[in-house]
C-alpha cells in the first residue's frame, strides 16, 4: 500500500519546506509529493525549482494563476497519482508528529466503507482565543465516523471534510468521479457529500494531527465566507437539504458563552467577526446577481471569477 501527497502551492516559503521535511520523515512516507505550483515569476519559483532537484520524491507541475481552481487543480494532482491512497494538503499545514500519514491510513483501514479520512487541526502558538476555540469546536478530541444515517442528527457536519489534510482511497475516488469543478471553495465537502450519499463513510481521524490556524482580519473573514456562500449556491444538490446557518449559530452561541467565562472584552470582536462572516456568506449565495467586478472584489480567489 502506498500514498502520494498533493500540495497546491503559491509563493511557497520556509513553512512549505518544513512541511516537505516532515512528510519525508513520516513512519508511512509518501511515494511521491506532487506539487502544483501557481507561478508568478518571483524568487519563490526559482527556490522551489532548485529544491525539487534535490528531493527525488517531489514532482512539480506549473500552473498559470488564472487556471487555479480548488477542485480542478486538486483533481489534476489526483489523476497523476497511481497510489492506493492520496492525501491533499495545503502548503501551510504541518504534521504535528511523525505518524500523520500512518494514522490517516489506519483510520481508512478500520472501516471498510470509508472513502476519506481527515485530520484534526491544532492551533498555532500565536492563535488568538476566538480562533483557538473555533478549532476545538470543529476538531474535537474524539474520532467520528459519519454515514448517511447521521444526516438527521449531524446535519451539514455529516459532510464536513477538509483538504487542509485529508486522505482518500483512490479506487473509490475514481469511482465517484473525483472533485467537482469549477470550485471556488468547498471541493472537499462536495466530494464528501457525494461519497456519503453513495453509501460510503467519512472519518474524522482525531489522532492524525496537523498544526494549522489563521488569525484572519474582518475583511479576510468576509471574503472567505463570500466564497463559502458561492460554493453553496453552486451545489444546491448538496447544501439545500442541510443548510449551515444552524451550525453557525451554535458556534457563535458557544463561543460567546466561552468568552463570557474567559475574556468578556472579546465579545465585541466576536460580534464583528460573526457579522462579517454572515454578510459575506449571504452575498456569496447571491453571487449570480452580483456584477463580475464586484464578485472579484468580494472574493478571496478573485482570479476564479472569469468572464
Amino acid at each position: 500500500m502506498s500514498v502520494d501527497v498533493i500540495i497546491p502551492v503559491y509563493r511557497p516559503g520556509d513553512r512549505f519546506y518544513e512541511l516537505v521535511d516532515r512528510l519525508e520523515r513520516q513512519t508511512f512516507p509518501p511515494e511521491r509529493i506532487i506539487v502544483l505550483e501557481t507561478r508568478d515569476g518571483s524568487g519563490a519559483d526559482r527556490r522551489l525549482e532548485q529544491f525539487c532537484q534535490q528531493h527525488s520524491r517531489l514532482e512539480k507541475y506549473p500552473l498559470e494563476k488564472s487556471a487555479f481552481d480548488h477542485g480542478a487543480t486538486r483533481q489534476a494532482g489526483a489523476e497523476k497519482s497511481d497510489a492506493a491512497y492520496f492525501v491533499c494538503m495545503t502548503q501551510d499545514a504541518l504534521p504535528a508528529d511523525l505518524f500523520l500519514l500512518e494514522r490517516l491510513r489506519e483510520a481508512l483501514e478500520r472501516y471498510a466503507d470509508a472513502a476519506a479520512a481527515y485530520a484534526r487541526q491544532l492551533p498555532e502558538e500565536d492563535c488568538r482565543l476566538i480562533e483557538r476555540y473555533t478549532r476545538q469546536f470543529n476538531y474535537p478530541e474524539q474520532e467520528r465516523v459519519k454515514r448517511k444515517a447521521d444526516i438527521p442528527s449531524l446535519g451539514i457536519k455529516t459532510f464536513f471534510c477538509s483538504n487542509v489534510c485529508a486522505m482518500y482511497r483512490k479506487d473509490i475516488f475514481d469511482r465517484l468521479g473525483g472533485f467537482a469543478s469549477p470550485a471556488v471553495f468547498n471541493e472537499d465537502m462536495v466530494y464528501a457529500a457525494g461519497a456519503v450519499c453513495a453509501g460510503y463513510a467519512v472519518v474524522y481521524a482525531a489522532e492524525a494531527q496537523v498544526i494549522h490556524s489563521h488569525n484572519y482580519t474582518l475583511l479576510q473573514q468576509f471574503r472567505r465566507n463570500f466564497d463559502l456562500g458561492a460554493s453553496h449556491a453552486m451545489h444546491p444538490e448538496v447544501f439545500s437539504a442541510v443548510p449551515p446557518e444552524g451550525e453557525g449559530k451554535a458556534l457563535v452561541k458557544r463561543t460567546a458563552a466561552f468568552l463570557l467565562r474567559q475574556n468578556p472584552l472579546l465579545l465585541p470582536l466576536l460580534i464583528c467577526q460573526s457579522a462579517a462572516k454572515y454578510v459575506g456568506f449571504r452575498l456569496g449565495k447571491s453571487y449570480e446577481k452580483i456584477p463580475l467586478k464586484i464578485r472579484r472584489a468580494c472574493s478571496a480567489s478573485p482570479s476564479f471569477w472569469r468572464a
